[in-house]
């Protein structure tokens, strides 16, 4: 190998998958930074190693999830009081798409996400809840018997389409139009096939599907078949008839 010392500095140098030339050559080597015991402790704070996080995310959230039966993604509002006609509603979706055959999965907050996952509890099916960090955020619902905090939304994300075969959306603010428009951009591009998408609340949606309509199809922004992507409902059971008739079941 030679003496080191005697050898002046390299032209090239290879990292892992990175090369490095001139004077973006770094001192020292990947081992001796490792091994190194007197650095400081911003390291937990760089890219690198928030993709080894939000690995693990990924990892922990397809082993939690892998075994789930067929389910269903319900979105809503986390602003639903306990006892008003949207939050009954989400407790009669969530027992009617148990009593369908399938697992609820909701973000696990409050809200239309609790009453999802207290009337899929309610009919003794599983009730799986998707949290997220968030500042003011108050953790899982009571009603989630199968439970993953994130970090990151796209991790999140990911797993509310993975493991689900449709999504019932009941009113709800800016997340849920978040979690709405992905599924649709989505199957527009084919991202996912068979996927209803049912929209609960026909006086709620209505604005939006006539902005949809009236506007962005009206200038060509969008396809006319588009509107086709989803379903807008105010019956329990044919929301429910909606998603199983799509998935086939």
């Amino acid at each position: 190998m030679g003496n080191p010392e005697a050898q002046g500095p390299p032209e090239e140098q290879h990292l892992g998958p990175v090369v490095r030339r001139r004077d973006q050559i770094t001192p020292g080597t990947t081992d001796q930074r490792l091994l190194d015991t007197e650095g400081d402790t911003e390291w937990v704070h760089t890219d690198p190693w928030r993709v080894m996080r939000i690995q693990s995310e990924f990892v922990e959230g397809f082993g939690a999830l892998a075994e789930l039966p067929s389910a269903i993604s319900v979105f809503g509002s986390a602003r639903t009081r306990p006892g008003s006609p949207e939050y009954d509603a989400g407790v009669r979706i969530g027992k009617a798409l148990v009593d369908a055959g399938f697992a609820v999965i909701t973000g696990g907050g409050p809200g239309a996400m609790e009453a999802a996952n207290k009337g899929a509890r309610e009919a003794e099916g599983i009730s799986v809840g998707l949290g997220i960090e968030l500042p003011f955020e108050q953790g899982l619902n009571p009603h989630v018997d199968i439970g993953v905090n994130f970090r990151y939304f796209f991790v999140r994300k990911t797993m509310f389409v993975k493991y689900a075969q449709g999504f019932v959306v009941l009113p709800g603010g800016l997340g849920t139009l978040d979690e709405l428009f992905e599924a649709l951009t989505l199957v527009q591009t084919r991202k996912v096939t068979r996927f209803p998408i049912v929209l609960f609340g026909t006086a709620y949606w209505g604005g939006l599907v006539d902005w949809l309509r009236d506007t962005v199809v009206a200038q060509g922004k969008a396809s006319e078949k588009d509107l086709l992507l989803f379903h807008v409902t105010d019956e329990v059971e044919e929301a429910v008839a909606l998603v199983t008739k799509e998935v086939g079941r």
